[in-house]
């Protein structure tokens, strides 16, 4: 007689399944590089503090996002679970064009931006409007382009109700990807600071057994990821970059994308993309120094200057 299993009990089985692929395959893609880039330097970066930091640590972020979808829908497709398993095809076409539109900006390190390096969503813009086509310009393009694509594909995996509601929540899945995704590559300005706020938002949709198998899942993903990265990121030794935190954020964005609750949705859409349009006007780190309770959190870890 075949044993049972609660559903409670597979439910956790498969968050600690999702949770250790994508930090093991976060902490070897990291030292993979570590070992072919010993020469080369090519992902070398000095931060804010005048050290010289490795680029690896984004490259293996957005390899071990990759493997928390591809492990989240091999686990929905084994529980039967059809109507869920778009989404994390939704996740790994998010996070792989988000993390390779950020591995071509890394890369070129504002080589093609001209005499003034373009900053901002609206710095891109305004370049292109000139008639320059920026790194960032295309990795827009690229994020943007993954993000309406993995939109579809969640709304494809929810009952139909209307071509206009169908094209709706395409829509908003769309910004909330690529909101998100925006968002944490925003905030990877000091260490460790876009891996604690994948934390902070991906926790709550893991501990919430309403949010959804699909959405649990891919939390879970965030949550491995992280743990692997943190602790090199917050002592300085590698950074996320573009790459990682576009494919964190992307994986972040999808979790909440996947959201069974239309509220929740439109939510984490107009939050998302409040805060990436706040942020031409006013600084993240002005605003996180400047609050008592943000800085300790934004501090915690964090390596001594």
């Amino acid at each position: 007689m075949t044993p049972t299993v609660s559903p409670t009990r597979a439910t956790v089985r498969g968050a600690v399944t999702v949770v250790a692929a994508s930090a093991i395959t976060t902490a070897a893609a990291s030292a993979a590089l570590r070992c072919a880039d010993c020469r080369l330097q090519r992902l070398e970066r000095t931060n804010f503090h005048g050290r010289t930091v490795s680029l690896r640590g984004g490259v293996g972020a957005a390899a071990g996002s990759v493997a928390a979808g591809a492990c989240a829908g091999r686990l929905l497709y084994n529980a039967a679970e059809s109507n869920t398993v778009n989404t994390a095809v939704a996740a790994v076409t998010a996070v792989t064009a988000a993390g390779a539109a950020g591995l071509i900006d890394d890369l070129d390190a504002g080589a093609h931006d001209g005499d003034t390096p373009a900053k901002g969503l609206k710095g891109h813009l305004m370049a292109l409007r000139r008639g320059h086509v920026t790194t960032g310009a295309l990795k827009v393009v690229g994020i943007g382009a993954g993000a309406v694509v993995a939109g579809g594909m969640i709304t494809r995996g929810r009952p139909q109700t209307g071509v206009l509601r169908t094209a709706a929540d395409a829509v908003t899945n769309a910004v909330v990807i690529a909101s998100w995704a925006n968002l944490h590559n925003l905030l990877d300005l000091r260490p460790g600071r876009a891996l604690k706020a994948a934390v902070l938002t991906a926790a709550p949709l893991l501990a919430d057994r309403r949010t959804g198998a699909a959405s649990r899942a891919l939390a879970a993903g965030t949550l491995g990821v992280a743990g692997a990265a943190l602790r090199e990121d917050l002592g300085e030794t590698t950074m996320l970059g573009d790459t990682g935190a576009n494919a964190v954020g992307a994986l972040v964005g999808t979790a909440l994308a996947a959201h069974p609750r239309v509220g929740a949705r439109v939510a984490a859409a107009l939050v998302g993309t409040g805060l990436v349009l706040a942020s031409e006007r006013f600084s993240f780190t002005r605003v996180i120094e400047g609050n008592r309770f943000l800085s300790a959190v934004d501090r915690f870890g964090r390596r001594a200057s």
